[in-house]
């Protein structure tokens, strides 16, 4: 029941079940907590939890791991790191499902150092993280104009044995381009299609942002507007050499 989505109709049988002396085991009650995660009723989980304990029923990892990535979706981040000193103190180790739940919702709290650090401790456990959440680490950088950190966080992805993808160049791409760098912006373009990623609708118009932003403030509001979005290499080259010519026109007068 928990499976497709129907937590009440479980947590209805657990009770009926529980009131005629049946004792769930770990597995049912890591079913339920899951089902209540997934829903948003974190409370609920909690209250399991302890009744697991009543029972003389220890958390395992499955337990912990389900309630910190509960945690993290709802960005309640210091019950999730008290969950993971929890697990600590149990001698419960955090695997990359739990690692990743945690780069996630920190990220999303723009807690970009703190999500650093975790993934350099999954490295050093000897985990692999995936592309995605290098990909999330790098963007909180980005966003916070650390663009140097997070061509250092690609070549640590890159060392770890992935190959970037159009999101991760992306992310690079809007770091560079909040920060004025469309010199170095179009360089990462250019070393895109030397490597064989294609740039997709979101590349070229992070890039003609940056551009229109450069070019004339006043009118970039009108060129965006005029031009739409903009999906391949040749049409991103000319409506360069149009806002390029915008620029220098305004630079005349």
């Amino acid at each position: 029941m928990c499976k497709n989505g129907r937590t009440d109709l479980a947590m209805g049988t657990y009770q009926q079940f529980s009131t005629k002396g049946f004792k769930p085991d770990l597995i049912m009650y890591n079913s339920l907590i899951n089902g209540l995660c997934k829903a948003g009723d974190l409370k609920g989980a909690k209250k399991l939890i302890a009744e697991m304990s009543l029972r003389g029923l220890k958390p395992d990892k499955f337990t912990y791991t389900i309630l910190l990535d509960g945690f993290c979706k709802e960005g309640d981040m210091e019950s999730a790191l008290g969950i993971r000193e929890e697990m600590i103190k149990q001698g419960i180790k955090l695997d990359d499902v739990a690692f990743t739940a945690l780069i996630s919702g920190l990220c999303k709290e723009e807690r970009h150092l703190d999500a650093e650090r975790a993934l350099r401790e999954m490295l050093d456990a000897g985990m692999k993280p995936d592309a995605a959440a290098y990909t999330m680490v790098m963007d909180g950088f980005c966003k916070k104009g650390d663009v140097r950190m997070g061509f250092k966080l690609l070549k640590l992805m890159q060392s770890d044995g992935h190959v970037p993808g159009v999101v991760t160049y992306n992310v690079l791409m809007n770091g560079l381009c909040k920060q004025g760098q469309l010199r170095n912006a179009n360089k990462l373009l250019d070393n895109m299609l030397n490597l064989g990623v294609v740039p997709d609708t979101v590349t070229y118009n992070i890039l003609l942002d940056g551009h229109c932003k450069k070019a004339n403030p006043k009118d970039f509001g009108k060129l965006k507007s005029e031009m739409g979005l903009v999906a391949d290499y040749a049409s991103y080259s000319s409506l360069i050499s149009k806002i390029s010519g915008t620029s220098k026109h305004h630079s005349r007068r």
